[in-house]
């Protein structure tokens, strides 16, 4: 089973000590490539520097996330375009609406997902993009848009059935996290993931956020890794009611196609 993590936060902090193990680990497990999410200049630029130290094999996007929208200006736009041409950044985002803490005023977030969006419409690059309680305001920036971008995911999708085919008519993809393994939230999931296309489905830790809960046999750390993606794709796997390989070999080929990457 060879596998991508289409989202992990490797340049995080909790990865300072063990990250090339980590990383072992993850091949170790079979997942073969990584796109190493950037939120931030700062965080943005750390993903490319860290995927041009492991070329072939890790992968960038250069993005400042809604939390963080309040700090995005003329200079960050311009950041984020002159990483947008380097080789190793493979998407835009992430970027997005996040109501669900208002951490950057919901005017502000919309702003700066407005000029990533026309970043992405500029460079041709995919959307990398993040959905949060924000779906009526969201899906309307996108959607005049839509038009005119690449291809879209929306990341760690935890919506309604409903809100996920309104995205799946505008042609994107869905990014499917470990929320799945959670009982506490992730159960309602379960009753519409067979509904995603094989065509349209990503897989993706957001490591190290999201460990899966479910995971046997228990690990003593809260910090999700990418090693546990094939445990995700089997309880997803287990919800479409298909084969894992099946869906390993599907959402690689998806995000080899998504983001135009070769075989390692």
């Amino acid at each position: 089973m060879e596998l991508i993590d289409i989202g992990c936060n490797l340049t995080h902090d909790s990865f300072d000590e063990d990250r090339e193990q980590v990383m072992e680990r993850a091949a170790k497990a079979g997942v073969v490539q990584m796109i190493v999410t950037g939120a931030s200049e700062d965080g943005s630029k750390a993903a490319l520097e860290l995927a041009r130290s492991h070329p072939g094999r890790l992968f960038a996007t250069a993005g400042v996330h809604p939390h963080r929208a309040s700090e995005f200006t003329d200079e960050t736009e311009s950041l984020l375009r002159l990483l947008s041409a380097q080789p190793s950044v493979v998407a835009v985002g992430e970027t997005g609406l996040d109501y669900f803490r208002d951490i950057s005023p919901r005017d502000v977030q919309r702003d700066a997902f407005r000029r990533q969006l026309q970043i992405g419409i500029d460079s041709g690059l995919p959307l990398f993009l993040h959905l949060r309680d924000a779906h009526q305001d969201f899906h309307a920036i996108l959607k005049e848009n839509r038009h005119d971008l690449s291809d879209v995911v929306v990341h760690c999708f935890t919506g309604s059935r409903e809100e996920m085919h309104e995205y799946l008519d505008l042609d994107c993809h869905i990014g499917i996290t470990g929320w799945i393994c959670d009982e506490r939230r992730g159960t309602h999931m379960k009753e519409y993931l067979s509904d995603i296309p094989l065509n349209r489905l990503l897989v993706e830790t957001d490591a190290p956020y999201l460990k899966p809960r479910n995971l046997r046999p228990r690990v003593k750390t809260h910090r999700n890794e990418p090693r546990w993606l094939p445990w995700i794709v089997g309880t997803l796997a287990a919800a479409r009611g298909e084969h894992p390989d099946v869906v390993a070999d599907h959402t690689t080929a998806n995000a080899r196609r998504f983001f135009r990457l070769s075989a390692q």
